[in-house]
């Protein structure tokens, strides 16, 4: 008797808590409040002697997404053996395709080797710091400073690995390409590719993320998991894929302008060359 009578008041206590507590999730208080609150990053310093260095959230994220990418990745590599596996038969399709795109764009096949890894790892971090959003944690892309980062190392990668495929001269080709008097707008075009790629990333992800804390916020249950498949999985992947898409292109671009410089050269060095024989001959 004395134990029904505990399990009851247990029983009574547990569902009361649970109704509190439900209610609680489920009731809309201020929707700009706490989506302010959802979008505010975490800040502090970390210290090294006198030096006092800044830490956000968003940093912590990119490493932690950063890491967790490059271990899925590894697992799906594996070890190398004669025949591969169902995981590395993917990995291998996944890379022969981003070698495909970048001889697309007009890059030889050694040098669409070279980049596929580069373009790959751009690729893996944004779309891991992208879909961590998943489980509730603020992705890095809400905080402009990353998307910023991100798209100003692409684009200084693009230049030099531009310059080292095609040197100089073949650069100031593309530069100048198909009329001398496009240098100051591609110059200026290499100011607008960062900002569009960076505008493009934050933009797509704060959207994103400022509408499924909104839908947490109204429709706490079952809604927001739906909608999450599509605004923290497959949108966050497909704004990598893009980045890394778009970047394969900028690429393209020089190497294409340079492989046409270097074409043209050839062939005024093999016509020179017959100019000559032909007049040794006739001698």
């Amino acid at each position: 008797m004395n134990l029904m009578i505990v399990y009851d008041t247990w029983f009574e206590q547990f569902w009361s808590a649970f109704a509190e507590k439900f209610i609680e999730e489920i009731k809309i208080g201020n929707i700009g409040e706490q989506i302010n609150e959802g979008i505010l990053q975490w800040q502090g310093y970390f210290r090294i002697g006198d030096w006092k260095l800044l830490l956000t959230d968003a940093v912590i994220v990119m490493w932690i997404a950063t890491i967790l990418a490059i271990i899925l990745f590894k697992w799906l590599t594996g070890r190398e053996t004669l025949r591969p596996n169902a995981k590395q038969t993917v990995m291998w399709m996944l890379a022969d395709l981003i070698i495909s795109t970048c001889e697309g764009f007009g890059m030889k096949r050694k040098e669409a080797e070279t980049v596929a890894p580069m373009v790959g790892t751009i690729a893996i971090i944004i779309a891991g710091c992208n879909v961590i959003s998943t489980f509730k944690i603020a992705p890095p892309a809400k905080n402009i400073a990353f998307p910023v980062a991100m798209a100003v190392f692409t684009i200084l990668y693009v230049i030099a690995i531009g310059i080292h495929f095609v040197g100089f001269k073949g650069f100031w080709a593309s530069l100048t390409t198909p009329m001398a008097y496009l240098l100051p707008f591609k110059v200026l075009d290499f100011i607008i590719k960062p900002i569009s790629l960076s505008l493009r990333l934050f933009g797509n992800v704060f959207g994103a993320f400022v509408f499924m804390e909104f839908l947490y916020i109204v429709i706490p249950v079952v809604v927001p998991g739906v909608f999450g498949l599509w605004f923290d999985i497959a949108d966050g992947i497909l704004q990598a894929i893009v980045f890394s898409y778009l970047t394969m292109s900028y690429i393209g671009e020089i190497c294409e302008a340079g492989h046409e410089l270097e074409e043209k050269e050839s062939g005024k060095k093999e016509r020179k060359k017959k100019k000559i024989d032909d007049s040794a001959v006739a001698a």
